[in-house]
């Protein structure tokens, strides 16, 4: 039996470097693949990347989640982010 060749080669000189890390959507529109937004419209279009992680949580609180069917991994980051966005409004205010 032939040995599998690797399909993809990684370059790392081909990699282009930022010096700062700028988001897909202004990184299209600089390419002129979208149209030109103000800031305000990227914040609006603006979805965080996604970040796949281990997660270690009670078993009924799971449950909990689980209980309304398919995307319970959405409900989760969705109390998540509520609860980091009241936290920052404390620290500011």
């Amino acid at each position: 039996m032939k040995p599998r060749k690797r399909v993809t080669k990684r370059r790392k000189a081909s990699r282009k470097k930022y010096p700062v890390k700028i988001t897909r959507i202004e990184a299209s529109a600089q390419r002129g693949m979208l149209p030109q937004f103000s800031p305000e419209e990227l914040a609006s279009l603006y979805r965080p990347l996604k970040k796949p992680i281990t997660l270690r949580l009670d078993a009924d609180i799971l449950e909990w989640f689980q209980r309304g069917g398919r995307g319970y991994q959405t409900r989760i980051n969705r109390a998540l982010r509520k609860l980091m966005m009241e936290e920052r409004k404390k620290a500011r205010g």
